[in-house]
């Protein structure tokens, strides 16, 4: 009975989403991020799989489509406060966020940006808004996230077929503890070699001005 309902629901998403072309994964990650949770995941290697001579776009797409929904999110969470975020989650989980959003503010949202369901996402995205980070780098985080995400999940697909993404939600479910561990640890040591960068090359530039 189950599966016969799973079945139907995607054979109603797919009908909607045949008439957008391309422009459906746009439209799906748009209505993932603001309303409700759809498939985006399996549309977006359905799509890579189908037309690999597209497979930089549809992560593109979905990456703005998730970031332009979450529009609506910014404007509830600014709106609403810390009121609206202490209704769904615990105060300690509260303020471990809240600490986060203070010490690496746009990299606070990019990891959880990054993360496939049922990764609470949508808390982080409220969070940032209810603790006023700057809307255009709230879209921008979120627009990284979600590429880095999909292009992993593109490269994925075409090396080994759409069916990766059962397998990837399967991991995710047993060890998403040890995901978010090492995606945070990679976005650190990127940071870091970063830092590195900007200030070798600042330093640089007084030896040259000296």
């Amino acid at each position: 009975m189950l599966k016969h309902l799973v079945a139907r629901y995607i054979g109603f998403i797919w009908a909607l989403l045949k008439p957008l072309g391309s422009w459906a994964v746009f439209a799906i990650a748009a209505v993932d991020s603001a309303f409700f949770g759809v498939p985006l995941d399996p549309v977006v290697a359905t799509y890579v799989y189908q037309n690999r001579s597209h497979a930089l776009l549809y992560p593109l797409l979905a990456a703005a489509g998730s970031a332009a929904g979450c529009i609506l999110l910014y404007w509830i969470g600014y709106r609403g406060g810390e009121v609206l975020l202490l209704k769904r989650i615990p105060r300690a989980k509260f303020e471990r966020i809240r600490d986060t959003f203070d010490r690496h503010e746009f990299w606070a949202l990019v990891v959880p940006s990054m993360m496939p369901p049922p990764f609470p996402f949508k808390v982080f995205a409220l969070a940032a808004s209810v603790f006023e980070m700057n809307f255009w780098h709230f879209l921008l985080a979120i627009f990284v996230g979600r590429l880095i995400r999909f292009l992993i999940l593109g490269m994925l697909v075409l090396r080994f077929g759409p069916q990766v993404v059962a397998l990837g939600s399967e991991l995710f479910g047993r060890h998403w503890i040890v995901l978010i561990v090492a995606a945070a640890g990679a976005t650190a040591l990127g940071v870091y070699a970063w830092a590195r960068s900007r200030k070798r090359s600042a330093l640089q530039g007084r030896l040259q001005n000296k």
